[in-house]
């Protein structure tokens, strides 16, 4: 390990929710549900494999069957979706582990065979992405989507109530409003796609304004300190979504307006989702960060040595890693002891049963003994 001192594997509170260290588990995707959306026994040992994270942010949710974006990904609008989170959530917390869900809708970023009745997807407005999706017959181009209309919205804030009471029924510690990645909370925010003349599109106040009444609603399910929001304003994730034309504006309205519900955590991705760090020119998420006044964890292309040197410099609450998680389940240890880090190879990101998803080994420590003389 770094010889600088640290706190990251200290505990920690972030907002009502106690956490054993700094280090949090990044929601992945990893395609392993049941095409009904239904977690399995896979997923009970997967989780409580990697409880020494201080927070599990479990991989992105379904909140309905509308927000499907990729096959066999697991939802929250079903009582046996609800019951396959539980043996989840039971789990963690018999290994001393604390896991929130993070809440869920793709927007225009699906395809007909994944939505009810083979519909089109719904999105601010009907203007299709770039790039293909994973489909239960392979992956496929996404479909056209169509604008939500405005009588439809108020439906839709239930639907994220509803996720939200059945993930406190599912045992989760808290919830994360996916506001991110471009996906649909996104898509009402960047002007690049929401092109409505509604009370949700056109000035920055309008089209952050369903952001901020889902949270609201969450909020009002589990209270303000079991809520967290994850943003990402620079990523193209999602269809190559262009960035809003004006983000510091934008994301730093937002998240002036965020302060108002006293959120357990805003989760930045910093840079593009799984990319790079860098940002375009006239970006300073560092400066949008400081607009928040609760906790705050930094996400993306972290190791050791940059999560010590931002938590040193104040700059993060809390790191949240991803990818390293898939191939070191003990990656909290491994981290504190300077051990080596397993790498996955892509291929097991994504499906295969339990090949490549709990089928990693603890760290051997008799593997650095010394050979007998």
């Amino acid at each position: 390990m770094t010889e600088t001192t640290t706190d990251l594997f200290e505990p920690v509170t972030l907002g009502d929710i106690a956490l054993a260290n700094r280090i949090v588990m990044a929601p992945l995707t990893r395609a392993r549900a049941c095409e009904d959306g239904v977690p399995t026994d896979l997923h009970a040992t997967y989780y409580a494999q990697r409880a020494s994270a201080g927070l599990i942010i479990a991989e992105a949710t379904n909140i309905t069957q509308q927000g499907r974006g990729y096959a066999l990904t697991p939802g929250l609008w079903t009582e046996e979706q609800v019951a396959g989170w539980k043996k989840v959530t039971d789990a963690v917390h018999a290994a001393g582990g604390k896991i929130v869900s993070q809440l869920w809708h793709v927007g225009r970023f699906s395809h007909v065979s994944l939505q009810p009745d083979g519909k089109a997807p719904v999105a601010p407005s009907a203007i299709k992405a770039e790039g293909k999706t994973f489909t239960v017959d392979g992956m496929q181009d996404v479909s056209e989507p169509r604008a939500l209309e405005t009588d439809e919205i108020p439906g839709l804030i239930q639907d994220y109530v509803r996720a939200a009471e059945n993930a406190k029924r599912a045992g989760f510690d808290g919830v994360e409003v996916h506001s991110a990645n471009s996906y649909l909370l996104d898509q009402f925010i960047r002007d690049s796609t929401n092109k409505r003349t509604d009370q949700y599109g056109g000035p920055i106040e309008n089209r952050t304004r369903l952001t901020q009444e889902i949270v609201e609603a969450v909020v009002g399910v589990w209270g303000s300190g079991r809520v967290g929001i994850r943003l990402s304003p620079t990523t193209p994730d999602a269809g190559n979504t262009p960035m809003d034309s004006t983000p510091m504006e934008t994301y730093g309205y937002l998240i002036k307006q965020l302060n108002r519900f006293n959120l357990a955590y805003l989760h930045f991705v910093e840079g593009a989702t799984a990319g790079s760090r860098d940002l375009p020119e006239g970006i300073d998420l560092d400066a949008l960060r400081d607009l928040f006044e609760g906790p705050y964890i930094g996400n993306n292309g972290y190791d050791l040595n940059l999560a010590v040197e931002r938590r040193a410099e104040g700059r993060v609450d809390a790191v949240a890693f991803g990818r390293p998680f898939i191939a070191n389940p003990d990656l909290v240890s491994r981290l504190q002891n300077g051990q080596p880090l397993a790498e996955a190879e892509r291929e097991t990101y994504y499906g295969n049963g339990a090949v490549g998803y709990i089928d990693w080994p603890e760290f051997d420590r008799d593997s650095l003994a010394p050979a007998p003389a």
